[in-house]
């Protein structure tokens, strides 16, 4: 069978190996496919392997040979996995690899809102511990978490293992979900507008669904105290940014972190770039060498479960 990758460099920017799927099949793996190239490049497969490439159904239609298509993430709201369906094509995703990285990396955003090491280490080299008069010094203020409360809009495996970092750290934990979960004793679950009200810090970990894009708007930020810290290392669609940079110039919250934002590269206009209570990262929560072996070998599993008649971590069914 022939497998194309058709934007494999974040996955695999070289540090990795493509062994696994080269013995399934014949192999084209390309670093990055504009829409306009995307046919021409998977005209001839019969798996299609995206991370962040859209197939629609536009473009599912041109590809005859077309036989399965595996989601190299956990969202898959980049394939049209209706029209796949409707054709019995499999889609698979990867759920798990994640979980630890994302979890451990909220933790990082907490940590540097609460303490600014990197602005305060910067200062250092610029030598001004060496030019003041003091043993110490801070720019911000320092944030103490033990006692506080994090709140957690979206129960599934990255909420719950950021939930169990954050009582690590002493931490109340409160949780939010569409759904509530059973036998969850470490957190107090209730509604969104409470959390909202009550958390000291609220970490967005749900998807992206019509109900949930633009959840933090406005009227939601205004709920929040006006110390509380919001970060999201979920969906960039999930935040209203105009509205969030104005809550945060406002003094509405304190401060944010963001790994994702609405449009990804982001335009050079956004109006939250040069906010200095936002912080933003490039979308790499997910992606520690570890994290990314993870993803790798679940692909591999999926394309090589597939090719038995055994589809694995399916999102439809085909």
């Amino acid at each position: 069978m022939q497998i194309t990758v058709l934007d494999g460099y974040t996955l695999n920017p070289g540090d990795l190996s493509w062994e696994g799927l080269q013995a399934l099949g014949t192999l084209h793996v390309y670093e990055r496919t504009s829409p306009e190239l995307i046919v021409e490049r998977a005209k001839e497969a019969d798996i299609v392997l995206t991370n962040k490439t859209p197939l629609t159904s536009a473009t599912i239609a041109l590809l005859p040979k077309l036989k399965y298509i595996g989601v190299l993430a956990t969202g898959y709201d980049v394939v049209d996995v209706e029209a796949a369906s409707a054709r019995n094509i499999p889609v698979s995703n990867v759920p798990t690899y994640g979980t630890d990285s994302v979890a451990q990396f909220v933790m990082a955003l907490l940590l540097e809102l609460c303490h600014r090491i990197g602005s305060h280490s910067q200062s250092v080299h610029r030598g001004e511990w060496s030019e003041g008069n003091d043993f110490c010094y801070w720019h911000y203020p320092l944030t103490e978490l033990a006692g506080k409360t994090m709140g957690i809009i979206g129960l599934g495996r990255i909420g719950l293992r950021t939930a169990e970092l954050a009582a690590a750290f002493g931490m109340k934990v409160k949780g939010y979900a569409r759904t509530p979960k059973p036998n969850l004793h470490s957190i107090e679950q209730c509604g969104l507008d409470e959390l909202l009200r009550t958390s000291d810090v609220v970490s967005l970990h749900c998807p992206l669904t019509e109900e949930t894009a633009g959840m933090m708007h406005r009227g939601n930020l205004a709920k929040m105290k006006n110390h509380a810290l919001l970060i999201n290392t979920a969906r960039g669609k999930l935040v209203i940014e105009a509205d969030l940079a104005a809550a945060l110039r406002e003094g509405v919250i304190a401060g944010a972190a963001l790994d994702v934002l609405e449009s990804e590269p982001p335009k050079s206009g956004s109006p939250l770039f040069g906010l200095d209570n936002c912080i933003i990262t490039p979308h790499i929560a997910w992606a520690s060498r570890e994290a990314r072996t993870r993803l790798l070998h679940t692909a591999v599993e999926n394309v090589s479960r597939f090719m038995k008649g055994e589809p694995f971590h399916a999102v439809n069914r085909a």
